[in-house]
């Protein structure tokens, strides 16, 4: 089959990870990555300020110009599939010639739209969905990370609506040994790598340092590092700094267990941690959810929290007993592949939902 994987390409764990994986599965896969149409706002001047408003406000000429070469791309490579990652600047009109690539004489083009955000949450800014929610009745399928937002697809006018959780990538998240200088790095009790929200996590983490368990934090240091500065439990944790790649895998596999809080601003019942900690062999605590709980067994393959009296109460039960903390560990691990929440898993099912209403499901 002849894909067309289409998006910002900002991070190689969202369309890079899609395009990887299709291509590993034998198909023709080709790129269409809009961020360059706006690198000119790393530079500084006017132009630099001119690129960052139309990224941020979805208009102007290098819009423009994203939507039209967007369409020749289609028409050059004349696809059977497109996969529009998080589709906040393609117009419904693009969408419609998207399915048209080919030709009049050819069976249209499937487009599917995924987003890994949550364009319904109440806290999301509304101008930039405002392209991406207009289109979704225009493509054939779109994508839902959570199982709520399914409702809220058709509701919008979406055609077909399937599920198409996140995932782990098994050459990024995997067990390893740690040399010296790495375990002075990322050894530790407990590990959180994300972002901030407003939502109590801080509290959490400050709990836990109070409580002597020898904590790590990695993210963002432009949303931490003024939130530790107020916070003496949590002070000496400053300046926190990003990890990626191989360092993101070290992180997790340096801790004997590793947090997981759940976005607020998106509704999360889920995120992508929950994969990538279990998969790199450290044993998950998270916050609770009834949808995580199905996922991975409550005190067998994951364990999970409701407040920070409960947290803290977990993580002495763990740290205290590691052959039981071992046992959760090995069974998220067996869980996490044995359940198929590999990207590779998950092209090979949204491959398979096309191919039950598409003529595409013939094509190779």
């Amino acid at each position: 089959m002849r894909i067309l994987v289409v998006g910002d390409w900002h991070s190689e764990l969202h369309e890079q990870a899609v395009f990887t994986a299709l291509s590993e599965l034998g198909h023709s896969v080709e790129a269409f990555a809009w961020h360059t149409y706006f690198s000119v706002a790393a530079r500084g001047g006017l132009r630099a300020l001119a690129a960052r408003v139309q990224n941020r406000y979805l208009f102007g000429p290098a819009i423009v110009r994203l939507n039209r070469d967007l369409v020749a791309r289609a028409r050059a490579f004349a696809p059977d599939l497109v996969f529009v990652y998080r589709g906040t600047h393609v117009w419904p009109a693009t969408i419609d010639a998207l399915r048209q690539a080919r030709g009049a004489d050819a069976p249209p083009v499937a487009v599917l739209g995924y987003n890994n955000d949550d364009p319904f949450a109440p806290r999301q800014p509304a101008s930039v969905w405002r392209h991406f929610l207009a289109a979704v009745p225009r493509y054939d399928a779109v994508l839902a990370y959570r199982e709520h937002n399914l409702a809220e697809y058709r509701q919008a006018g979406a055609r077909r609506v399937y599920l198409l959780r996140s995932w782990f990538m098994p050459e990024r998240n995997h067990p390893v040994e740690l040399d010296a200088t790495d375990r002075s790095r990322f050894s530790c009790d407990v590990v959180f790598v994300g972002h901030h929200e407003d939502d109590g996590r801080a509290q959490a983490l400050a709990a836990i340092a109070s409580a002597g368990i020898d904590l790590r934090l990695f993210g963002p240091g432009y949303e931490w590092d003024a939130i530790l500065a107020r916070s003496e439990p949590l002070r000496h944790l400053a300046p926190v700094r990003l990890v990626w790649g191989q360092d993101y895998n070290k992180a997790l596999c340096g801790a004997k267990i590793a947090l997981c809080f759940l976005s607020k601003l998106n509704r999360d019942t889920y995120t992508r941690r929950c994969f990538e900690i279990p998969a790199s062999g450290t044993m998950m605590l998270s916050e609770h959810s009834d949808d995580l709980a199905s996922l991975f067994t409550p005190g067998v393959e994951a364990d999970y929290f409701r407040g920070p009296d409960e947290l803290l109460a977990k993580l002495r039960l763990y740290l205290g007993d590691e052959p039981l903390r071992a046992r959760v560990a090995a069974a998220g691990a067996r869980r996490v592949r044995a359940a198929g929440h590999d990207v590779g898993s998950r092209m090979r099912a949204l491959l398979d939902w096309v191919g039950t209403w598409h003529p595409a499901k013939a094509a190779r």
